[in-house]
């Protein structure tokens, strides 16, 4: 194996990739464009108490840019496996080698599914790192390599994988069962990973508290019952394990940690999400792994925004968003037939009332500008006029509005005579101290 293409320049595959390519040629990087621009300029950097160091490695944003690889190691995340493999099928050959070392446990399986060809090796990289800015990265702790055939023999590609890393100075250990030592790690990794965002902290402050050892064994034992499952069994001391291997590594975050603090998405769908999903496939109950699933997904994923959702922000002290599922659920007090506002319609509207009810107003807000979600159009009551007229239809025929009916979200006002508004595809309602934004005619647009 004399070519290698390394994909992702993050806190694995950067510090990986520049160890290699320190000592060898023949490495090069498959980049982002923003990443791949900083390494152009400034070269990738390794910050670490080892020494900090730079290579300038050949890198592009095209594999097809870069000498043909005999070995492939994937440094990027689960959730980038899809796109990655779009962008290197071309520059597969027969006797490729794509060597994984991903968060989770399905990466070969799903590079298997769509090759067609005993082509991956299994790897388990032990590292804390993290990015700094793109085409940085600083090294704090560990920095070694797991790897090992599927199928659990000792291969001729197997060896060469293992000269090159060790080459290199990186200890890379050969494993006869990979998927039981991927599984092994998939315990920790459920453990920490989601905890440290939850608790919002290091992993000691998890392992000081006695309350915690309790959840960590059920964690790990939710894990640990899908693993058997799937033919791959752990000891029965698997939580012990976990939790004394974590004692040396006390002061560290973790890389969901980080990419949460970074405003990253995390890997929770291929962690604790994974074993909620076998364990329903399996019949397994695995409640503690499907609550923190949930929390972290919650706490993580980024505010929606879409033509779908109406959001109410301004003078507010928190700004909130609803879909038309939320809208409804509202008290029935707020709803109303808009037959009885738009005759010959038969759907469902909110007083506006309803929606302002739900954030919690600033104490000298006064108005209500409400805008269409392209921005072209907005009208502005007051806000006593805002809730005593002001409607959003939000249903028609028991499904959503249509565009074509000034949909999803339409604001009319029925009984504010002159100074009637009427705001068609609705996706902000903004509360201001003041008048706001008001673009409408001296005259009421009609309401059909």
């Amino acid at each position: 194996m004399k070519q290698i293409l390394m994909i992702g320049a993050g806190s694995v595959g950067g510090y990986f990739g520049a160890r290699l390519a320190k000592t060898n040629p023949d490495v090069s990087f498959l980049l982002r464009p923003n990443t791949l621009m900083a390494v152009k300029r400034h070269g990738l950097t390794i910050r670490s108490a080892d020494g900090t160091f730079t290579v300038r490695a050949q890198a592009a944003s095209d594999a097809r840019q870069l000498p043909r690889p005999d070995l492939i190691v994937l440094g990027v995340k689960a959730y980038d496996l899809d796109e990655v493999l779009s962008q290197i099928e071309s520059v597969l050959t027969d006797t490729t080698v794509i060597l994984t070392l991903q968060n989770g446990i399905d990466t070969e399986d799903r590079l298997h599914a769509r090759l067609q060809r005993n082509c991956v090796v299994g790897g388990v990289a032990y590292i804390y790192s993290k990015i700094v800015e793109p085409g940085v990265i600083e090294h704090y702790k560990k920095g070694a390599v797991a790897i090992g055939e599927l199928m659990g023999h000792e291969s001729t590609r197997l060896l060469a994988i293992r000269e090159i890393f060790t080459a290199a100075g990186i200890p890379c250990h050969l494993s006869k069962d990979i998927r039981r030592t991927k599984w092994e790690k998939m315990c920790w990794n459920c453990v920490f990973n989601p905890m440290t965002v939850l608790i919002d902290d290091h992993v000691a402050k998890a392992l000081d508290h006695p309350e915690m050892m309790g959840v960590i064994r059920q964690i790990v034992g939710e894990v640990a019952a899908v693993s058997a499952a799937m033919k791959v069994p752990l000891p029965l001391d698997m939580p012990d394990r976990v939790v004394k291997a974590t004692q040396e590594i006390r002061d560290i975050h973790t890389s969901m940690y980080d990419d949460w603090k970074a405003g990253r998405r995390t890997e929770i769908d291929y962690l604790n999400g994974f074993i909620v999903r076998m364990g329903r496939e399996l019949g397994i109950p695995t409640p503690v792994n499907a609550a923190l699933t949930a929390m972290i997904k919650t706490m993580t994923e980024k505010e929606q925004t879409s033509p779908g959702r109406v959001r109410i922000d301004g003078a507010v002290v928190q700004p909130i968003s609803f879909d038309r599922m939320a809208i409804a659920s509202l008290p029935e007090e707020h709803q109303l037939d808009v037959s009885t506002v738009m005759p010959g319609m038969q759907g469902r509207g909110i007083r506006l009332k309803g929606l302002l009810d739900v954030p919690a107003l600033a104490i000298d807000a006064d108005h209500v500008a409400v805008h269409a979600v392209d921005g072209k159009y907005s009208a502005c009551l007051t806000l006593q006029q805002a809730r005593e007229y002001g409607v959003l239809v939000y249903e028609l025929d028991g499904t959503p509005l249509p565009d074509s009916k000034g949909g999803p979200f339409r604001l009319v006002t029925p009984g504010l005579g002159d100074l009637c508004a009427n705001v068609k595809g609705v996706g902000r309602i903004e509360v201001t101290k003041g008048p706001g934004r008001d673009t409408r005619e001296t005259t009421c647009p009609p309401t059909s």
